[in-house]
């Protein structure tokens, strides 16, 4: 987890990497540096700045190509970005807008104006993930929701292909989930919900990442997870779910799951809605075959 914000300058320019850091001095801030663009946008890909330095011409890649791709990928679209040049031509600055930069400093740079510019975008992109982060938990697990985890698993996916990493994903079924609401009541139904949420969420990797899918049902992406990690791990979270005592204590009795599996090989040009198919076919199987159970797609 990061501790300061980063910041990440890509100029061609030596001299002026030199002079924003001296002139950024003493902001809680960690500096990095590329001196192209096509190294600026393996390094924002890689580091997932807080925000971007740009300059606008560079030999090659200038920066607003840089900037269009890292406004068109759902990974970098929202690191807010600045960006520098030496001329102040309303046409550059208008463009610069236009493709999703934040703001616009002119060389040489006024060290008052640029440590200001610098905060108020530190500051809009904290306020931004708040927002961002509010939006995408589910109010009862306290897990991502539906939404969060569509746009991760994407992302994911697209990843396992570019990097040549596999992909795992389990789909999650609470077992007679309507009759614990229609016995217990609600209120008994949302406890069982939430401690479901609690064995999933820390009964798998670090790097696993547990969403509530919609209802009684959880969906859980296993980055760099071959199809035998993956239903490893479903039948781990099962045993867990099975052997769990505090669902004993809210309703007297056990409670179960029934888990599908599905594994994305790097080779394999499938869709995500594709392999969410596959896992919630094989989620039916288990459910078919007597559930308490899982079932690989």
């Amino acid at each position: 987890m990061k501790t300061a914000k980063t910041i990440l300058i890509i100029d061609d320019s030596q001299q002026i990497h030199h002079l924003v850091k001296a002139r950024l001095k003493g902001l809680s801030v960690e500096i990095s540096s590329a001196d192209n663009g096509e190294t600026g946008l393996e390094m924002a890909r890689e580091a997932m700045p807080d925000l971007i330095l740009l300059d606008v011409n560079m030999p090659g890649v200038s920066g607003f190509d840089v900037c269009r791709e890292l406004k068109n990928s759902s990974q970098t679209h929202d690191i807010p970005v600045i960006f520098l040049t030496g001329e102040d031509e309303t046409v550059n600055k208008v463009k610069g807008f236009d493709l999703g930069a934040v703001d616009y400093v002119t060389k040489p740079f006024d060290p008052a104006e640029l440590r200001a510019r610098v905060r108020a975008a530190l500051k809009t992109k904290d306020l931004m993930d708040m927002l961002t982060t509010q939006a995408q938990i589910d109010g009862l697990t306290g897990l991502h929701n539906r939404g969060y985890f569509d746009q991760r698993f994407d992302q994911e996916l697209s990843e396992g292909r570019r990097y040549n990493r596999s992909l795992g994903l389990l789909l999650v079924d609470v077992d007679h989930f309507k009759s614990v609401n229609d016995t217990f009541g609600h209120p008994k139904g949302d406890e069982v919900l939430s401690k479901v949420a609690s064995v999933l969420s820390t009964s798998g990797r670090a790097s696993d990442v547990t969403c509530r899918y919609g209802g009684e049902e959880f969906a859980v992406i296993l980055p760099e997870a071959s199809a035998d990690l993956t239903y490893q791990s479903g039948l781990r979270m099962l045993e867990q779910i099975r052997q769990c005592q505090d669902f004993v204590a809210i309703l007297g009795r056990p409670v179960t799951v029934s888990i599908g599996t599905a594994c994305a090989m790097p080779d394999q040009q499938i869709t995500a809605a594709a392999m969410i198919q596959h896992a919630d076919q094989a989620l039916y199987s288990a459910k078919e075959s007597g559930r308490n159970r899982v079932a690989a797609a």
